[in-house]
């Protein structure tokens, strides 16, 4: 009989971003925004094929190093509190293995004109521990890069 790994790890990453709640969540909303600060790094790409943002809806979405985004997630929104709180299950999957399945909940703190970020993932992971610190690496960069996009988006206006 095969090995079966399955691993569990609950990853919490927090911000405070220099841009108000109404301009974090607009970013975190519109896909067109998320593509572009999604990516975990200058390396990676982050990519919607299906993007439907709504309780219920569903996201699909390549990512990975830019001349390879193998990877597939597909996204489920379960609960949605405008500039508050999104709450999603993500299946992640390498071609056609499956590599993990989470809930993510995404958080949204007003702090006076500044906006308390706080990203929470339980992950189940099928193909070893690694996967945890892939996960928590991939969030903690998109959140890296969601602040400095609202920041400078907010230069700019």
């Amino acid at each position: 009989m095969p090995h079966i790994s399955t691993d569990h790890g609950t990853i919490t990453v927090e911000r405070m971003l220099d841009a108000p709640v109404s301009r974090v969540y607009a970013a975190y909303a519109d896909p067109k925004e998320r593509e572009t600060w999604g990516a975990p790094s200058d390396t990676a790409v982050f990519t919607y094929d299906e993007a439907d943002f709504r309780v219920g809806g569903r996201d699909l979405a390549r990512c990975g190093p830019k001349d390879d985004p193998r990877f597939r997630v597909e996204a489920r929104y379960v609960d949605i509190v405008p500039e508050r709180r999104v709450v999603a299950t993500e299946t992640v999957r390498e071609v056609e293995r499956l590599l993990a399945t989470s809930i993510t909940t995404f958080e949204l703190r007003p702090a006076g004109a500044r906006t308390h970020v706080k990203v929470t993932v339980q992950v189940t992971s099928f193909v070893g521990p690694d996967m945890i610190k892939h996960t928590k690496a991939g969030h903690t960069g998109s959140l890296d890069n969601m602040a400095r996009y609202v920041e400078r988006m907010k230069q700019a206006g």
